[in-house]
């Protein structure tokens, strides 16, 4: 089989990350990586069309160096946290005399379990397959080739506000790439940081951005639920310059070098000279008190979380814990105080090693840094769908379904 290119692109409020693999007997092997400050966007979506197609196509033109194929077959996250999911089923009788289910069956009940009512401007991104039943046996994964007179499914539907799947789209496209799907953010995390031992047990992926903290759950192999909230690491900068009179800049400089999640374990007697940051600044400041700040925010976020997983009724109820991805999974302390507030174990995720080829370059700290689970994910999640073909029970949203949303 001849090899070919996947490009994830994860387009982050602060930054845009591209990986490139080169698919060789179906596995991937990164060949690039590159990451380029991100404008234009803001929580997610983009808030700038022009400024965000800028920095997408400074970031592709990396990519044409390497290959120009690779900049024609792009897996694009979508990091909105205007999203939302629904459970849905659909139900069809077998169609032929001999019971035997066959591929039309399963496409019928997908099909089936779609028609939903998303809301004006809403635009249907996924439909994650949770199981299907037959004659009421349920918990099977693929019903191809059993016999049977009843196929019923379970899904999960993921809708998205249409605007930003357009602006996205156009601006990739501005930016000179081609995109061959486009999926949520926090799926494509899992797919590269979670087991599927961690998916069977039950685990929550939180995925902590600079603008959005996204959450999926899954339990026995399943996707029970999931979230996107409008907060992340870039608000606990914003405090930092709030609470210390200082800039952005500044206060993310301090977050970075001298921060922690849990401020009883810093000594009160540890200060920092400001000027180390800035000539302009002056005086000294506490660590303590820049870690009280830090924890008061986090506290906020996993308290946000907690409350998802209690409406999933999982909250302290996850054998496998969370693994936290994302920027803002760097931070020190972080495993301690996602402990503390959710009562779960906890740790920093980092891509499967297993999925990946090794020869060549090294990328070991690549595959091995939470701030990467995205861009990683999107190449294997691009190298599953062509696995798939027909039997797309985990669909991601295809750029060709714009034609029956926005066009006439």
């Amino acid at each position: 089989m001849a090899s070919h290119f996947i490009t994830g692109l994860d387009t982050g409020t602060s930054s845009i990350k591209v990986a490139v693999a080169e698919i060789e007997e179906g596995r991937p092997s990164l060949r690039a990586v590159f990451k380029e400050p991100s404008s234009g966007f803001r929580r997610g979506a983009i808030v700038d069309l022009a400024e965000a197609s800028q920095c997408i196509s400074r970031a592709l033109s990396n990519v044409k160096k390497l290959s120009k194929a690779a900049a024609k077959n792009i897996y694009v996250n979508i990091g909105t946290y205007q999203v939302k999911a629904k459970s849905s089923q659909g139900v069809v009788p077998v169609s032929r005399s001999d019971t035997e289910i066959y591929q039309d069956d399963i496409e019928r009940a997908l099909k089936a379990s779609q028609a939903v009512t998303v809301g004006p401007n809403r635009t249907v991104i996924h439909n994650v397959t949770r199981e299907f039943i037959v004659d009421g046996v349920g918990d099977i994964m693929d019903p191809l080739g059993l016999a049977g007179s009843r196929l019923e499914v379970h899904s999960l539907i993921i809708d998205a506000f249409s605007p930003h799947i357009k602006s996205l789209t156009r601006a990739v496209e501005l930016g000179g790439g081609e995109i061959s799907g486009l999926v949520f953010g926090p799926l494509v995390a899992s797919r590269s940081s979670l087991s599927k031992n961690q998916k069977d047990l039950g685990t929550a992926l939180i995925d902590i951005g600079f603008g959005t903290t996204g959450l999926c759950v899954y339990e026995e192999n399943k996707l029970i639920g999931l979230a996107k909230f409008p907060i992340g690491a870039g608000n606990i900068s914003n405090d930092l310059a709030i609470g210390l009179r200082v800039s952005v800049a500044i206060a993310e400089n301090l977050k970075l070098n001298y921060g922690y999640a849990l401020a009883k374990e810093v000594s009160h007697k540890e200060s920092i000279e400001l000027k180390k940051f800035s000539p302009e600044a002056k005086g000294t400041v506490s660590r303590r008190f820049i870690s009280e700040i830090i924890e008061s925010r986090l506290a906020e976020i996993f308290e946000l979380v907690n409350n998802e997983l209690k409406l999933l009724g999982k909250s302290g109820q996850l054998p496998g814990g969370v693994v936290i991805v994302g920027g803002g999974a760097k931070l020190p302390g972080l495993t301690e105080i996602a402990r503390a507030e959710l009562k779960l174990s906890s740790q920093i995720g980092s891509a499967l090693g297993d999925e990946w080829q090794t020869k060549g370059d090294n990328f070991a700290e690549i595959l091995e840094d939470p701030e990467y689970a995205t861009a990683l994910g999107l190449i294997l999640w691009g190298r599953d769908e062509e696995k798939r073909g027909g039997k797309n029970y985990l669909s991601g949203f295809k750029i060709r379904n714009l034609i029956k949303y926005f066009v006439p």
